[in-house]
């Protein structure tokens, strides 16, 4: 998953990022509202993690804008406001979760799941098909009595794939979603992440299958 994170706190946007990269996750970090919006025109993202009191401005505004502009990504508010008032208006404006500083880093790793989890209108963590069935919270493949265990980035790069079976994914859009913008990466590794996997399906009724000239999607087999 492509996370961006605004907050102006270096520590804490660091330890933020360190602890998701740990996860496979890539983390853009913007310092203001600003650089929020010049890497939101590079780029998509999955979740954006928002800080409120900002050195250009007010996070609410740019969540109000958010939802106004019918951008349906998700957003979890950081702040330091305990106030019921002041969550109920972060929620009105159209945050889908918020936490309040400081926190444990687990319990912001279990409401980003919650929320993603929400927008891809599953109940739980695993996703399956044609029997193979992936977890992500263990992050493990399992096809009929075998487990096969992930890596960070083969973890995230296979989530893409169970998460819309048939589509056609590009390597740039693989590598976009997978590295971040500091990492020299070239399409090569996407092709060595690709042939872990597809090893870790064999004997499987699901397979990762190169569309020449287009990319990957992963198909059912039955």
């Amino acid at each position: 998953m492509r996370y961006l994170l605004v907050e102006d706190n270096i520590q804490l946007a660091r330890a933020i990022s360190d602890r998701f990269a740990l996860e496979g996750h890539v983390v853009d970090h913007a310092k203001s509202l600003n650089e929020a919006r010049e890497f939101m025109d590079l780029t998509s993202y999955q979740l954006i993690l928002l800080d409120i009191m900002l050195p250009d401005g007010d996070g609410r505004f740019f969540l109000k804008t958010h939802r106004v502009n019918k951008n349906t990504t998700p957003i979890i508010i950081l702040t330091a406001r305990s106030e019921v008032s002041d969550r109920i208006n972060l929620l009105d404006l159209g945050a889908d979760d918020y936490i309040t500083k400081p926190f444990d880093f687990r319990e912001l790793e279990a409401r980003c799941r919650a929320v993603l989890r929400r927008q891809d209108g599953s109940a739980d963590n695993k996703l399956e098909l044609s029997g193979t069935i992936l977890d992500s919270l263990e992050g493990t493949l399992k096809t009929g009595a075998k487990i096969e265990k992930l890596r960070n980035r083969e973890l995230r790069l296979i989530e893409i794939f169970f998460s819309s079976p048939e589509k056609i994914f590009s390597k740039n859009h693989l590598m976009d979603r997978l590295f971040s913008f500091s990492e020299d990466i070239s399409e090569n590794a996407i092709e060595v992440y690709v042939g872990r996997l597809r090893k870790k399906l064999d004997n499987s009724h699901v397979k990762i299958e190169t569309v020449r000239g287009l990319g990957y999607r992963l198909i059912s087999l039955k």
